[in-house]
């Protein structure tokens, strides 16, 4: 069930749409390479053979697994005669590029420069990552996305219609119920959604009509359990750690907890997630509201002990924590800009009075603490003496949460610093 022209390819609009970037560059011939990134099962193979039927070009596949340096030079070398002899162009498929080493990318280079042949990669993995920044300048990037469900309703819909290719001859049909749950949990996968269909039509028994009819039970049973789109150490593992970071961030504890429902569905290690939590508690909570960090680092504790699937309550209780929690970054801000400051700057001495006076005689000798006020001595335990030169302040606190009352008393005292000064 392949789709064969431009107008039977389902979905991908944003690109293929009458007027689109893409779809111009096809029907005009006008592409040099490309590269088609996105999940599995939204058409980037499917693409590269309609890409070569509507431009007619020689279609010639390898894979980023498989194949090696000799097999693309052989490929380069077979275009190359083909431009010769019969004045026609190659496109060169390759599937899974991100699995092509340096070295198998750089080949490709000087042929693509030559206009040897065309180049359509596909990769599930980002491309600015995981191929060649070389590669990447010389093609176009179009990002495919999952199908909608409506899309794939329409190809269900074509497969049991279509005799030749499809279910035609086997007399089925979905029930609507049946039909929404297949494309639901096919995830915006068509093959996953088409081996649906083919299992429950397969393993139906016709009724008394000579008709099998998918009921919403059959399409269950077709689809023990969803697979989400999720691999370890891709896109669609930090692409969804950071949206469960930022819905911490942004004070949504649905969606932190959505996002989290996902990892642990998908088999996320529980140690990431609590490590995560545990930075979240100080990167974007702090001082607002520092009992957050002692939640993060029990949760992080908890879940080494507990496992799964017990763990998934506790790290819901930590998620739920962080984003209701009142929010402030300024511990992050400070210690980054007081690293900056130590890194591009002029690295201060310390000052005399705060130098380690235990060794009488160098104290004595080198004034080592001389002029030191030890703070207890004082009322309220505080002393208005500085501790660094020129007064450098990198700790500017919010009035969020149990901050405002951290500004309140820092004011003060930075008040009383300054009336010292003077």
């Amino acid at each position: 069930m392949r789709p064969r022209t431009l107008e039977e390819y389902a979905g991908q609009q944003h690109i293929l749409a009458e007027g689109k970037l893409l779809r111009r560059a096809v029907q005009a011939d006008r592409f040099s390479s490309l590269i088609l990134y996105g999940p599995p099962g939204v058409g980037k193979t499917t693409l590269a053979h309609i890409i070569s039927q509507e431009t007619k070009s020689r279609f010639v596949t390898l894979s980023g697994v498989e194949s090696s340096v000799a097999d693309i030079r052989k490929e380069a070398e077979n275009a190359g005669h083909h431009i010769r002899l019969y004045n026609k162009t190659t496109i060169l498929f390759v599937d899974e590029i991100h699995r092509f080493n340096k070295a198998q990318q750089d080949v490709l280079l000087p042929h693509l420069e030559r206009g040897t042949l065309r180049f359509i990669g596909a990769t599930t993995h980002n491309p600015f990552f995981y191929v060649n920044s070389p590669l990447v300048s010389r093609s176009q990037v179009f990002t495919l996305e999952p199908l909608g469900i409506p899309d794939l309703e329409a190809l269900m819909d074509r497969a049991l219609i279509d005799t030749e290719r499809g279910l035609g001859a086997m007399h089925a049909r979905l029930a609507p119920d049946a039909r929404l749950h297949l494309a639901t949990v096919a995830d915006g996968d068509a093959r996953r959604c088409l081996n649906a269909l083919e299992l429950a039509v397969l393993t139906t028994q016709p009724d008394a009509a000579g008709e099998i009819v998918i009921t919403l039970a059959a399409a269950e049973e077709s689809v023990q359990q969803k697979t989400v789109v999720y691999d370890g150490d891709g896109d669609a593992h930090y692409d969804t750690i950071s949206a469960f970071i930022k819905s911490m961030r942004a004070s949504d504890p649905d969606a932190a907890l959505y996002w989290l429902a996902k990892m642990l569905y998908a088999g996320e290690d529980i140690r990431f997630i609590a490590r995560r939590i545990v930075i979240a508690a100080s990167e974007d909570i702090g001082m607002a509201d520092s009992n957050a960090l002692r939640v993060a680092v029990a949760a992080q504790q908890a879940v080494e002990f507990i496992g799964m699937p017990e763990a998934r309550i506790i790290l819901a209780h930590a998620t739920i924590y962080n984003a209701t929690a009142p929010k402030s970054n300024r511990s992050y801000t400070a210690i980054d800009a007081a690293l900056d400051d130590v890194k591009n700057g002029r690295t201060l001495p310390v000052p005399k009075h705060l130098r380690d006076a235990h060794h009488k005689k160098a104290a004595k000798e080198f004034g080592h603490g001389e002029g030191y006020m030890y703070p207890h001595n004082y009322e309220g335990g505080f002393v208005p003496q500085r501790c660094l030169e020129g007064g450098k302040q990198y700790y500017d606190p919010t009035a969020n949460g149990l901050e405002a009352r951290v500004k309140e008393r820092l004011d003060h005292w930075r008040k009383l610093w300054e009336e010292q000064a003077e």
